[in-house]
């Protein structure tokens, strides 16, 4: 029994950092002393409008003599460490917001760890709340902030809110029917759909985050201050030999099928006991259900006493979507608002750690990057709407916006900028990416789904994957079932600043089929190697630096809603739509396209063949394909020079 529970214990504390993305700590026992000196901590619940409390933990500073705001972050990965004599090490957005005296308050979500009620994943916005049932995140957020600055002794009477992935996303709804307190809130890397972040892109199952399935719908019917979920042991360092023995989705159900202490067999292989397994299974197209857990459709009306940070990182592999789209709605349909985007060479979470060192994966961007934003922008943007004047005269930029080809920031009026022009260049023959169209002719390649292309050539298992945003992608170009098309080297710089658009003309002998397109600049042979933290087996040298890249599953081409097959041997357009950057290509080096239709593990295996859900594909779907990729296709890009 104690190897169970040292086990959970182990698993919580692992999964909450991997995803509330604390930063790393560089003297615990300076900032523990501090926290312990400088604070008090209560614990409490606070009851909703329909009864159900949230339990809720309140750093105060212990030095009574002003007032403070309160600032708020709601969490489903725990406020731990529970007890009252047992205080976190680090609290706050950073150290400096901590070090210089704020109220500091966590919530547990609904229906999560100490909280009671009901975990709904991405609980749906209810616009017209009738009666007290009526509740969202929404509301109880407003309930919590009404009863804090109430209830809290020394307030101020401001509140900021701030969270990271999926405490952003509860950021975001703070801003939703927000109460008269709130004044400014940073929803960093904040989930936007699911239907588009982490567990899918474009309709494309993301395979990498299978394991993550169990943190977000093991049922739990009472609060707990220990783990009760268990992640799926794949018993092996081998992930994409494991996920491709696996064969179809389905033949993963048992690992959601929760043991009983009263039976000895397991349940029909068809039956899950995880809801939110259940939820991916019943659900494969962007139904009622992917709609209403939505929130970037719900920002149109944003109160102008709110203001807005929104914060991402331009190599973040589980939340890009979510951040780009709540900043762009935002600033779309509240023209009053200050509302602002910090968009940095960050993976997931990499701005609130403290390290000086700025890498993601194998390539490095910098120093003091995080920590040149928390101190200068993160704190300067939360004092000044809960400590200053609060008018919109904040001394920070619209859009504050990170060049990774340049590796320097930059400050714009908008975002994407306005001075940026739309380009496109095509997929030539004799893998050329040119200015202008050419003939037309096919190219073919053959999709073996035995032997699917790798997202990356680590052997590794991962929770959710991450470094590979940035990895060399010379290991793809060297596939015969990878397509690659790039530019001369380049005679001058060119940046891209904003979106882009993959325009495919495409077909194949099958009835599906998912499209991958990927940005990568290639680096000059002479590049010097600087870099200490590559891994041994690469070099700077001709490195093929990923930039950006998406998937679109065919079947959603024309919509997420109502999938359609391909007719075989047919051209067809497939549009696919890459999240923003803001890359410069160095004089020296030379733009790169890669084109293929697998992407393994990342994303599951496409049969190849049209089936109304993949989740209940069996194996006799799964089918080799010759796919084409027709010279008409182009890529369309936001460039500034």
């Amino acid at each position: 029994m104690k190897f169970y529970f040292f086990r959970a214990i182990f698993i919580t504390l692992l999964f909450i950092s991997l995803f509330s993305c604390k930063k790393t700590i560089t003297s615990e026992a300076t900032e523990t002393n501090f926290v312990k000196e400088n604070y008090d901590k209560m614990e409490t619940t606070i009851t909703m409008r329909d009864g159900i409390k949230l339990f809720t933990v309140v750093y105060s500073p212990k030095d009574k003599s002003k007032k403070y705001p309160i600032l708020f972050q709601r969490t489903p990965y725990s406020c731990q460490p529970y007890g009252a004599d047992t205080l976190k090490t680090s609290i706050a957005p950073n150290k400096y917001l901590m070090e210089e005296g704020n109220i500091v308050v966590y919530q547990d979500v609904r229906g999560r760890w100490m909280s009671e009620g009901t975990y709904d994943n991405m609980r749906a916005y209810i616009p017209n709340k009738k009666n007290n049932k009526d509740i969202d995140e929404s509301s109880d957020t407003y309930d919590t902030i009404d009863w804090l600055v109430k209830n809290v002794g020394n307030n101020n009477g401001k509140v900021g809110t701030w969270g990271i992935s999926y405490p952003g996303f509860y950021s975001t709804y703070s801003a939703i029917d927000a109460h008269p307190a709130l004044k400014a809130a940073s929803p960093q890397a904040p989930i936007g759909d699911f239907f588009f972040d982490d567990f899918h892109h474009n309709g494309a199952y993301l395979l990498s985050y299978f394991r993550a399935t169990a943190l977000f719908g093991t049922p739990k019917n009472a609060p707990s201050d220990t783990a009760w979920y268990n992640i799926p042991d794949l018993k092996t360092q081998d992930q994409y030999q494991f996920f491709l023995d696996a064969g179809p989705l389905s033949n993963l159900n048992h690992y959601y099928q929760l043991e009983k202490l009263d039976e000895t067999v397991l349940q029909n292989k068809d039956k899950v006991d995880d809801f939110f397994w259940e939820e991916l299974i019943e659900h494969p197209n962007y139904d009622e259900v992917w709609q209403s857990k939505g929130i970037i459709q719900h920002l149109k009306n944003i109160k102008s006493s709110v203001a807005t940070m929104v914060v991402g990182g331009e190599f973040d592999a589980e939340d890009l979507y979510g951040p780009l789209e709540t900043y762009k709605t935002i600033e779309k349909y509240n023209k009053n608002n200050y509302n602002t985007l910090v968009f940095g060479p960050w993976s997931h979470g990499q701005w609130a750690r403290t390290n000086v060192e700025n890498s993601v994966g194998n390539y490095y961007f910098g120093d003091s990057i995080s920590l040149k934003f928390q101190e200068q922008i993160e704190t300067k943007f939360f004092n000044h709407f809960l400590k200053g004047s609060g008018d919109k005269n904040t001394g920070l930029p619209e859009a504050y916006v990170y060049d990774t080809g340049k590796k320097e920031w930059e400050s714009y009026e908008t975002w994407p900028p306005s001075a940026a022009k739309k380009i496109s260049m095509y997929l030539s023959e004799n893998q050329k990416l040119t200015t202008s169209k050419e003939k037309e002719i096919g190219i073919k390649f053959i999709s073996d789904l035995k032997k699917p292309v790798p997202y990356s050539e680590d052997i590794k298992t991962v929770f959710t994957p991450r470094k590979y945003m940035t990895d060399d992608q010379r290991f793809a170009a060297r596939r015969a079932d990878v397509l690659v098309f790039e530019t001369d080297v380049l005679e001058e710089n060119f940046t891209l600043a904003g979106d882009i658009l993959a325009k495919l003309q495409v077909a194949t002998t099958g009835t599906d089929a998912d499209w991958i397109v990927k940005v990568i600049d290639v680096h000059p042979s002479d590049v010097e190697e600087t870099n200490h933290k590559m891994q041994d087996h690469l070099k700077m040298s001709n490195y093929h630096l990923m930039v950006r890249s998406e998937v679109m599953r065919g079947k959603f081409r024309n919509s997420f809603t109502y999938p359609e097959p391909f007719t075989p041997n047919k051209k067809t357009a497939v549009n696919i739509k890459l999240q923003d950057v803001n890359h410069t290509f160095k004089k020296g080096h030379k733009l790169q396209i890669q084109v293929q239709s697998t992407w393994f593990p990342l994303i599951d295996l496409n049969p190849q063949t049209y089936v109304e859900n993949i989740f209940k594909a069996k194996k006799e779907d799964f089918k080799t394909q010759t796919h084409t990729v027709f010279t008409s296709s182009s890529i369309e890009f936001s460039v500034l020079n």
